[in-house]
């Protein structure tokens, strides 16, 4: 019950095979068997079992909606009206949202089952949920294999672990520069990054306005597109949202892909070449032909400077969204202060974590008199021309694959001395974000551990359902080999 499928999860719940009260009662089993695992911030137990009746009881009547019954665990950076969100900080470990976040309220009003908000590095910074004041999540299959404390990655680590451990069928992340399909990878499940704007962003806390998009983490490739169809959608209350609402990601995966062209960019082939991304290249390589897919060899010149711009640019418009914890109206505020100055200097003192700060100073560096020119400017004219080479390749090619991460999941602490080391775990993902391009990850294979990789696939703007479908091909392709 708890392993199962979205789809799985539905047919059953139709047949009258289990009940929704049955599956939300196995899942907080299951959680509290693997309490050490740290995979929720907050749980949610006596409104999901209420909302797990409602949804035995629509089923016996005949009037269930599209994920009735499904169990989901929601990233805890989306704003839950009257449950708890803390964006994994001390800055808000007592906010309790008076409003619902435009993607989770899509999910409930397609009958999901919100059990709890899962860990995450704090304010969504970091690639290993180690940041989060809560403590950090465990990679849980590292821990089947009995690895020691791996990283789940993150920052969306608390909802890979919910999905890999079976404390849900689903759940939220965001993705800014890789949060949900690095951490996917690292826990061997499937993560799908939207087109940017796809997915309404009202109601998330903020890291980098201009990169954060949700999306969902999920057991396979149907799973994903099951959640899309509920929480894709044009939102008036976000100005970045795409005016669009005729999506329709599971009747897409009815249709065929045939004769497609993967392109395999010979930069990131080249760069940073290691044991695991060697592999990565040859088992999608494998995938590729066992689909009767084309390999194409396409250039993005600018995609060793993807990094540091990437970094220069979130910093920036997350030195200026976080600006709003000051103490004021909500969030920590400081318990002894002098005036107002000593109140703000205390409370941002006391409320962050090294990381934030970290970031907040380099971001604000950054947008200073005199340095706006030389670096946030300069980091946009990057930017926009890696976007341009990424058009420029999807003109011969309908995909783009390379590996999710450049490494496998890696011991909590192992680049605590030094946080550009952990920064490059963001080098095959951030040049998505950066382009608003969508991103799929799709475990391929395991390293010399056993531990899961993850194979990217990238498609161009609003290629969103095919991307999808493709990747579905890759997944059998890839189930195939036993």
């Amino acid at each position: 019950m708890i392993e199962a499928t979205i789809g799985g999860q539905r047919d059953a719940l139709a047949a009258k095979k289990i009940s929704a009260v049955e599956t939300v009662t196995a899942f907080f089993a299951q959680a509290d068997k693997r309490k050490h695992l740290n995979v929720y911030i907050t749980e949610a137990r006596e409104a999901a079992l209420a909302e797990a009746r409602e949804a035995d009881a629509r089923f016996a009547k005949g009037e269930a909606r599209p994920l009735e019954g499904v169990a989901v665990a929601v990233k805890d950076n989306y704003c839950t009206m009257g449950l708890r969100t803390t964006a994994g900080s001390k800055m808000l470990a007592n906010f309790i949202p008076p409003y619902e976040s435009t993607v989770t309220r899509k999910l409930r009003a397609a009958g999901a089952i919100v059990l709890g908000k899962a860990n995450m590095d704090e304010f969504a910074m970091g690639s290993s949920t180690e940041s989060s004041f809560f403590g950090p999540t465990l990679n849980p299959v590292g821990d089947d294999l009995g690895l020691g404390a791996l990283a789940p990655g993150g920052s969306s680590g608390g909802s890979a672990a919910a999905v890999a451990a079976h404390f849900a069928h689903a759940a939220l992340g965001s993705d800014t520069g890789g949060s949900i399909r690095q951490p996917a990878a690292f826990c061997g499940v499937v993560g799908f990054k939207p087109t940017y704007g796809v997915c309404s962003r009202w109601g998330i806390v903020a890291y980098a306005s201009s990169l954060d998009q949700a999306g969902p983490i999920t057991k396979n490739v149907a799973d994903a597109a099951l959640m899309m169809d509920a929480i894709a959608g044009h939102d008036a209350m976000d100005s970045t949202s795409i005016p669009r609402d005729d999506y329709a990601f599971a009747r897409a995966l009815t249709g065929e892909a045939r004769g497609l062209r993967i392109g395999f960019p010979r930069e990131y082939r080249a760069s940073g070449s290691t044991a695991v991304t060697e592999r990565i290249w040859a088992l999608a390589e494998r995938a590729a032909k066992d689909i009767g897919a084309e390999i194409v060899d396409v250039s993005i010149p600018t995609a060793k400077y993807s990094l540091p711009a990437y970094y220069i640019i979130a910093l920036s418009e997350a030195s200026s969204n976080l600006a709003r914890y000051d103490g004021v109206k909500y969030g920590h505020r400081a318990a002894q202060f002098s005036d107002i100055t000593d109140m703000y200097e205390k409370t941002r003192a006391e409320g962050f974590g090294r990381e934030v700060k970290r970031r907040i100073m380099l971001g604000t560096f950054a947008l200073s008199a005199g340095y706006y020119d030389a670096y946030y400017a300069r980091a946009q004219r990057v930017r926009k021309k890696i976007a341009t080479e990424f058009d420029a390749a999807f003109e011969s090619v309908d995909f783009i694959a390379m590996p999710t991460a450049p490494t496998s999941a890696f011991p909590i602490g192992a680049h605590k001395a030094s946080p550009v080391e952990m920064y490059l775990e963001d080098i095959f993902t951030v040049p998505v974000n950066m382009a608003g391009l969508p991103g799929l990850s799709l475990p391929i294979g395991k390293d010399s551990n056993g531990m899961p990789l993850g194979l990217q696939l990238v498609g161009k703007t609003f290629s969103d359902e095919d991307l999808l479908l493709a990747g579905q091909r890759f997944e059998t392709a890839i189930r195939a080999w036993g």
